[in-house]
């Protein structure tokens, strides 16, 4: 196993978030079943929304030790079923296979995006769901996106770009239409390279439950993040 250490400074600021975690798992939820991975954990932010006890088995699989370490395990409902693993995909043993893989805000720090989701797709049971929640937009990259490593932001032909071979798309929308302007004004006029949790805050709390409301009446054209769901189809 190579070792890792992950550069980004905003994972305990953003477990503030926890109206926009909650909108994605609403989403999400029908998919996270039977076994599940999450590669990128971090330190168990998203697991503790996502991962509810009723699915069979949750790995958590995190390539920094110390983010690892953290992942509050005995703290969840039934953590005899969650497990933590320090790695990545290459870890794992080339016969297990999940029900779900969901990646929450992980692939755009990937260099090779397209070969970690084929990587992915090959630990998939037939009928099994990948999951992908992302940045969006490349014109909202800013100083706060290099800054923890994002290699990009999506545009859904991006994202469709990067699909493994003998899967269906079944979601590919954006999220948060207002965070959008908001970044976009982070981007031209506040260049600030680290959010506060004042601003995450304020963010999570007025401006995520306006977007919630307004995706679902405009459609989701346009959007902060960018979520895709697909499915393995392939039956050899």
């Amino acid at each position: 196993m190579t070792e890792f250490s992950y550069a980004g400074t905003e994972l305990d600021v953003f477990c503030y978030a926890t109206n926009w975690k909650a909108y994605v798992r609403d989403k999400i939820r029908k998919y996270l079943v039977g076994r599940v991975l999450e590669p990128g954990a971090g330190i168990g932010a998203a697991t503790q929304l996502l991962y509810d006890g009723t699915q069979e088995r949750w790995v958590c699989l995190e390539p920094d030790q110390e983010l690892a370490r953290r992942i509050p395990v005995g703290s969840l409902s039934k953590p005899e079923r969650c497990e933590v693993r320090t790695g990545t995909l290459a870890d794992l043993e080339e016969r297990e296979r999940f029900h779900c893989i969901v990646y929450m805000d992980v692939l755009e720090h990937i260099e090779d995006d397209a070969g970690e989701l084929a990587r992915a797709a090959q630990h998939l049971e037939t009928g099994g769901h990948l999951v992908v929640l992302s940045p969006a937009l490349p014109s909202l990259y800013t100083e706060f996106d290099k800054a923890i490593g994002h290699y990009r932001r999506y545009t859904k032909a991006s994202l469709r770009g990067v699909a493994p071979r003998g899967m269906k798309e079944e979601v590919c929308v954006y999220m948060d239409t207002l965070g959008a302007l908001l970044s976009l004004g982070n981007r031209l006029v506040l260049h600030s390279a680290t959010p506060t949790k004042n601003q995450i805050v304020f963010w999570d709390r007025t401006i995520v439950p306006v977007s919630r409301r307004l995706d679902r009446m405009v459609g989701f054209p346009i959007g902060r993040s960018i979520l895709a769901v697909w499915k393995e189809v392939k039956t050899g």
